[in-house]
């Protein structure tokens, strides 16, 4: 067994990847980061994907739920996130819309009232009171060692919430609660956003992601990264470094040991080094892949998982102006000001998974459309934002990886971005088309990234953008639990190796948890 040269190597210099780093090394640890890439940041990077045009967009994640302020607190980051007044805006079949206004309940009641789903108000509440209850509950468990399922129920205290949310298939639920087909939609798409399942499906996958998505900092709000998501990490980044952790870039990291020996290439040279223990912030499938290429077989004790699968594309477009909608009765500041539902009624999510599921794009591809710049117009240049410009930023459901070969890539991607298009235009007064701006060379702004784009640029297998299948915060009664890695949720079958990303037992989404627990189970541990 080789001599340490450090006391952890953190393999990935995402986000998860330098909160681990900053913890550690201000506790004194000799910690050495490996990115592949020429900057840190992972999925959280905010760039100029425009040539030209002075616009700093999040490129892939975009948003801010699960980031517990006990890490930005912890952590001393300067991080500044931006709470949106407006939940969802969602158009139906005829010209009227679900507009969720958390300033204005009078206002919602009176949207639910325009859609013909007075009824459905009250349950609306009610059930997000419920989410609201699970919430306090649960996060702030997501920074302790986890609690087995029944721990974790009696925390809850309301066998009927735990039942309906974690034991009974999401869309059983939602079609108990709503009548209304828009409404159900509305809140089925926490379940499905970067999870390629039914609303009924025994597997409660569904459930898995809508927990995670409800359950954020105790409120379920998605906040707005003020200066975008590089913002986070660049102070994620000061911190790590400030604290003395080495930070190496461009270094592609090819292999590892299960003893902690780890080959990498970087301006060309291999060079090696070894830690005392490895934190992988990586997918478990591509953790899988490095441990075979350095230890053969015999670092494999178990039969690989199936690959992970991403079923999602993303569109960003920079506009001259918000366009203006079919729904006359909703400002676009109102609508785009937060979650903008396009075709993602209960049955139309519905009808999207069975379609994609037999191979075809959705005839009515579900949607999810942001406006960063509504909120922050600091990612804007002066000039864009007096002249009224403003980014969108599209996340497609249900179009999953399968799908997409090395040789038919960029032709889907074509395919789905025209999809994208005709899904924006449905509910639009006007072609989107011709809101474009164009960059410094002619092109059109807009830019869209498929599943496999995201497995190239961000080494997610499958583009899954959560690492693989989500867990639940919890463990099951009877699962181990002796070990720090096994309490922390961070474990792998080699106890030099922790997983510290978004596969982690608490992953997912840009939440800093995966960082957090594997520093916590090193400290604990050594």
């Amino acid at each position: 067994m080789s001599e340490p040269t450090h006391d952890v190597v953190i393999l990935g210099g995402g986000h998860n990847g330098l909160v681990a780093a900053a913890y550690l090394a201000q506790a004194g640890r000799r910690v050495l980061v490996l990115e592949r890439e020429p900057q840190v940041g992972g999925a959280a990077i905010s760039a100029d994907a425009f040539p030209g045009m002075g616009a700093r967009l999040s490129r892939y994640s975009y948003l801010v739920s699960l980031l517990p302020t006990r890490i930005i607190r912890e952590l001393g980051l300067d991080i500044e996130l931006a709470r949106r007044r407006y939940s969802s805006y969602t158009p139906g079949h005829s010209a009227d819309g679900l507009l969720v206004d958390h300033g204005d309940a009078a206002a919602t009641q009176a949207s639910f009232v325009r859609i013909g789903a007075a009824a459905d108000f009250d349950s609306w509440t009610a059930f997000y009171d419920h989410t609201a209850r699970l919430a306090r509950a649960v996060f702030p468990t997501v920074c302790e060692p986890l609690l087995t399922r029944s721990e974790a129920r009696r925390l809850v205290g309301d066998d009927a919430l735990w039942t309906s949310l974690i034991e009974r298939p999401l869309g059983e639920v939602i079609t108990d609660r709503f009548d209304n087909d828009l409404v159900r939609g509305v809140a089925a798409t926490d379940g499905l956003i970067g999870t390629f399942t039914s609303l009924t499906d025994p597997s409660l996958a569904a459930n898995r992601c809508f927990l995670y998505h409800v359950i954020g900092n105790g409120t379920g709000d998605w906040d707005v990264p003020i200066g975008g998501m590089g913002a986070v990490t660049g102070e994620l980044e000061r911190a790590a470094r400030e604290a003395g952790a080495r930070l190496e870039l461009g270094a592609d990291v090819e292999s590892l040991t299960p003893d902690g020996a780890v080959t990498y290439r970087q301006n060309g040279r291999l060079q090696a080094v070894t830690g005392g223990v490895v934190l992988a912030n990586v997918a478990p499938w591509v953790l899988r892949e490095l441990l075979a290429v350095g230890g053969g077989a015999s670092a494999l004790s178990s039969p690989a998982p199936p690959k992970p699968e991403g079923a999602q594309v993303k569109v960003n477009l920079l506009l001259t102006r918000l366009p203006r909608l079919h729904d006359a009765s909703v400002s676009g500041e109102a609508a785009f000001g937060g979650t903008f539902h396009i075709n993602e009624s209960y049955e139309q999510l519905q009808t999207a998974f069975e379609q994609a599921l037999a191979g075809q794009i959705p005839a009515e591809l579900s949607c999810e459309i942001y406006c960063h710049s509504l909120t922050d117009p600091s990612i804007l240049s002066p000039e864009l934002a007096a002249a009224g410009a403003h980014t969108l930023t599209v996340f497609a459901l249900h179009t999953p990886n399968r799908a997409l070969t090395e040789a038919n890539n960029a032709s889907m991607r074509a395919l789905l971005q025209a999809a994208v298009l005709t899904s924006l235009n449905s509910v639009l007064a006007e072609p989107i088309e011709a809101l474009l701006m164009a960059d410094a060379d002619g092109r059109p702004c807009i830019e869209t990234k498929t599943t496999l784009d995201l497995e190239h640029a961000l080494n997610l297998p499958g583009g899954n953008i959560f690492h693989g299948p989500l867990s639940w915060p919890f463990l099951e009664d009877d699962e181990p639990r002796s070990t720090p890695a096994e309490r922390w949720g961070v474990a792998t079958e080699h106890p030099r190796i922790l997983i510290c990303g978004a596969g982690a037992r608490r992953g997912g989404g840009v939440s800093g948890l995966g960082g957090h627990n594997a520093a916590m189970a090193v400290l604990e541990g050594l």
